[in-house]
């Protein structure tokens, strides 16, 4: 909310907005319009602004390019004149380009979207984040008017963006501010437990002393093998998986040189092995359970893969 020709007011630390209202001004066709709406809808925003928009039917562009939208965020929209706007709202405006420094200050100092949330949690009062043209994007005399300027980073070769794709960046900035929980699990990786990885690693030992690999050279591969696991950050799943798989392997060499039987019948045509462990989900042998030697005494059984 700022005065023309006035300096624009700062962010006070305090309270966090309710909604970020997302603004586009003079839309040149209705789908720009239905795309915004989509991409504010994803991200969890729900008022959208409209300055001099375009005719838009139910039937038409805008509806059909809103996704889901076309059920809240694009019938809820608003149309408001461009001082409404500036008035009612703390306004930050998005555009492609900035000024170099503050000699020219109509289109500097800028903020980038990843910086938004944080800033605009602060301000007291309404906040709309305003688009413009597809073409042209805000005029000077425009962006004067508001109170911040936001600008994607992008290639100094082409940085500029078309409607949609800017929206649905600074959308996906924001969601912090708008969205409780995402389809996302509350842990997109959960890295396997030492005891885990310290059970591979014992396996592999094994497997070294199997295939009979030259027992002075045993302690490098058993280094690089752990640095290759390291790097991997694998999940319990993985971990009691190539577990089983090295255990497997072992197996099979065992009853080759038992002259129990060769590695072709040890297994069944499903590739399942008929060794020592039980069978797993993944084609290969997990592991039966932790071994005393890397096993806390009140862990869990390990996953048997499956």
């Amino acid at each position: 909310m700022s005065d023309e020709g006035g300096d624009a007011p700062g962010a006070p630390a305090g309270r966090e907005p309710k909604d970020v209202a997302v603004a586009v001004v003079d839309a040149e066709t209705p789908g720009n319009v239905g795309t915004v709406a989509r991409s504010m809808k994803n991200f969890g925003l729900s008022d959208l602004l409209l300055v001099d928009p375009p005719p838009l039917s139910r039937e038409g562009e805008a509806y059909g390019m809103a996704g889901h939208a076309r059920e809240d965020v694009l019938p809820g929209a608003r149309e408001l004149s461009f001082d409404d706007l500036v008035r009612e709202y703390h306004t930050v405006a998005c555009t492609a380009i900035t000024n170099e420094d503050g000699s020219s200050h109509v289109r500097y100092p800028a903020t980038t979207p990843a910086d938004l949330p944080d800033r605009l949690r602060g301000v007291e009062g309404p906040v709309a984040v305003v688009f413009g043209r597809e073409r042209v994007g805000l005029t000077n005399e425009e962006l004067g008017r508001m109170d911040e300027i936001c600008s994607i980073p992008a290639s100094a070769d082409y940085p500029v963006l078309n409607l949609g794709q800017a929206a649905t960046v600074v959308c996906y900035e924001l969601r912090d501010l708008a969205v409780e929980a995402t389809q996302h699990p509350e842990d997109l990786h959960e890295t396997a437990e030492p005891w885990r990885v310290e059970g591979l690693h014992d396996e592999f030992s094994d497997f070294l002393a199997a295939i009979n690999h030259p027992s002075e050279k045993r302690h490098k591969a058993r280094r690089l093998f752990r640095r290759v696991v390291g790097r991997a950050d694998l999940t319990g799943r993985e971990a009691t998986t190539l577990r089983g798989l090295l255990r497997r392997a072992r197996t099979r060499i065992d009853l080759v040189e038992d002259g129990t039987g060769t590695a072709a019948e040890s297994g069944s045509e499903n590739g399942r092995g008929t060794g020592n462990a039980a069978g797993s989900a993944d084609g290969v042998d997990a592991v039966d359970g932790p071994t005393e030697r890397n096993v806390p005494a009140d862990s869990e059984p390990l996953d048997d893969g499956s």
